[in-house]
């Protein structure tokens, strides 16, 4: 883990002078991938901005892999993957999904609300239902992130055909508003 402390320990001020969280350091073979964000979003300018001057601060440092690598600065998107125990308890009462490591004893599967999360693990209550709830070792978990609520959001933002039945009745009322106002007009003259 240490070239990831590394890219860490140099990424982490690069990120605070604009404003923007450390979210979470990945370091594979020839690839690095940094996860940041801010209140409201990252946009593609910033990403770029960003990512030009932590280039720019790992080569001064000589950090990271060694030899060629690419490094990739990225949101993390509407799906947000969680490892350390604050990203878990910056979501608790958030549905996610975990998959734990092979003979850990329980379900290798989890769907839940967090309901809880402290420095050793997190608590998820199962099925919506007070007394179904699991704690998990952050050590059994090989993977975790939360669930975005696409029905939600779908349902949020209004379909086509609705948007054409309120622009028809916009039309409508602009159209009837418009011959009022000629009718009464007529009358007054």
């Amino acid at each position: 883990m240490g070239a990831a402390n590394d890219v860490e320990r140099i990424a982490a001020p690069v990120l605070r002078a604009t404003g923007l969280e450390l979210v979470d350091v990945e370091v594979r073979s020839g690839n690095i991938v940094v996860t940041v964000d801010a209140e409201g979003g990252v946009d593609l300018d910033t990403l770029a901005s960003v990512s030009k001057a932590i280039s720019s601060a790992l080569d001064r440092e000589d950090a990271g892999p060694r030899g060629h690598y690419e490094l990739e600065v990225t949101s993390p998107g509407l799906e947000r993957r969680l490892r350390r125990p604050e990203h878990f308890r910056k979501f608790v009462g958030q549905q996610i999904s975990l998959r734990t490591l092979p003979g850990v004893g329980i379900d290798r599967r989890l769907e839940g609300e967090i309901v809880a999360a402290d420095d050793d693990g997190v608590v998820l209550r199962i099925s919506g239902s007070p007394d179904d709830c699991r704690r998990v070792a952050y050590s059994d978990i090989e993977r975790a992130h939360t669930i975005f609520d696409w029905k939600a959001a779908l349902a949020r933002t209004a379909s086509p055909t609705a948007r054409s039945d309120r622009r028809r009745q916009a039309e409508s009322s602009t159209t009837e508003g418009r011959e009022r106002a000629e009718r009464e007009m007529a009358d007054k003259a």
